[in-house]
C-alpha cells in the first residue's frame, strides 16, 4: 500500500487528485504540519521541510508569555527554534518557563533548544562594514547557519578603512562562497564596493547605525538601492533574517548542483 501522505506538498496533491478529502487533508495538517498555540498563533511546522527556511518567532509585539508559549509548542516535536529580536523580558519568560533549556546568543536573536542543522554544502560569506554593524549580521549568520550553511565572517572592514578589505578577499577566495551578505550603516557603501569585486550574489544588509538626518537606516538602503554596481541585492533595515534566508537558500541550492555534478562525473 502506499505510504500517507504527511509532507504538506504531498498532502495537497492528494486533495488536488481526489485521493484525500478536504475535512481528512485539514485533519492531517492539523497534527503534524500545523500546531495551534491557544488562540494568538498558529505554527507552520512544515516551512523548513517545504521551503528550506525555518519558521522563526519574531519577538517584536508579542507579550513575553506569548514568545514562551511559542518556543514551548516549538520544542514538542523540534530540537530548537531561533527567536528574533527578543527583548530581555522575553528571554526572562523563556528561561523561566522553560527551565534548563539551552539558550545560545546570536546577535539581535536567540537560538533556544539544542541540536544542530544538517550541513548543506552551501557557503555563505557574512561581512560587515563597522562593528556597531554585528548585532544584525550575526543574526543573519544565526539563520543561514540553522539553514545548514557553512558560514565564515568579517568584521570591520568598511569604506572608511578600505585597506583592511584586502586580507578578507584573499581568505574569500580560498572559502569560495556562493553569496555574500555585506551589512553597513552610514552611507551603506561597503555592499558597492564588495559587489565590485565578486563574481557571486550579494545581498546588502543595511543597517540602522549613523548619526542624525538618515542615520536610522535611511541613507544606507537608499544608498544600497542606488548602487550601480550589478549583482547587489537588497533586504530591508536590519533584516538580518531575510538576507541570512535569502543567502543560505541560493547557497544550498548551489550546493544542490555541485553535488549532482559529482554525482553525474561518477
Amino acid at each position: 500500500m502506499p505510504e500517507e501522505p504527511n509532507d504538506l506538498r504531498d498532502v495537497l496533491d492528494a486533495v488536488a487528485s481526489g485521493a484525500l478529502s478536504p475535512s481528512a487533508a485539514a485533519g492531517r495538517l492539523s497534527s503534524g504540519e500545523v500546531r495551534y498555540v491557544d488562540e494568538f498563533a498558529i505554527l507552520d511546522l512544515g516551512r523548513s521541510p517545504r521551503k528550506g527556511v525555518p519558521e522563526i518567532v519574531y519577538a517584536s509585539g508579542k507579550t513575553p508569555a506569548q514568545v514562551a508559549k511559542i518556543c514551548e509548542a516549538f520544542l514538542k516535536s523540534r530540537d530548537r527554534v531561533v527567536v528574533s529580536n527578543p527583548s530581555p523580558d522575553h528571554r526572562a519568560e523563556i528561561e523561566r518557563s522553560l527551565p534548563g533549556t539551552p539558550l545560545r546568543e546570536a546577535g539581535r536573536s536567540i537560538v533556544v533548544g539544542t541540536g544542530e542543522p544538517h550541513p548543506s554544502g552551501g557557503r555563505v560569506a557574512a561581512l560587515c562594514a563597522g562593528t556597531s554593524d554585528l548585532p544584525v549580521l550575526e543574526e543573519a549568520v544565526a539563520v543561514a547557519r540553522e539553514m545548514g550553511a557553512e558560514v565564515r565572517s568579517f568584521h570591520d572592514i568598511g569604506v572608511a578603512g578600505i585597506h583592511r578589505m584586502a586580507e578578507p578577499l584573499r581568505d574569500l577566495r580560498g572559502f569560495d562562497p556562493d553569496t555574500l551578505i555585506v551589512a553597513a550603516g552610514m552611507e551603506g557603501a561597503l555592499p558597492t564596493v564588495v559587489s565590485a569585486l565578486v563574481d557571486v550574489p550579494v545581498i546588502g544588509l543595511p543597517t540602522s547605525t549613523g548619526y542624525g538626518l538618515g542615520g536610522d537606516g535611511t541613507a544606507a538602503i537608499l544608498g544600497m538601492l542606488q548602487s550601480c554596481s550589478p549583482g547587489l541585492s537588497v533586504v530591508n533595515v536590519d533584516n538580518g533574517v531575510g538576507a541570512g534566508a535569502t543567502a543560505a537558500l541560493i547557497s544550498n541550492r548551489a550546493a544542490h548542483f555541485r553535488a549532482a555534478d559529482k554525482l553525474a562525473d561518477l
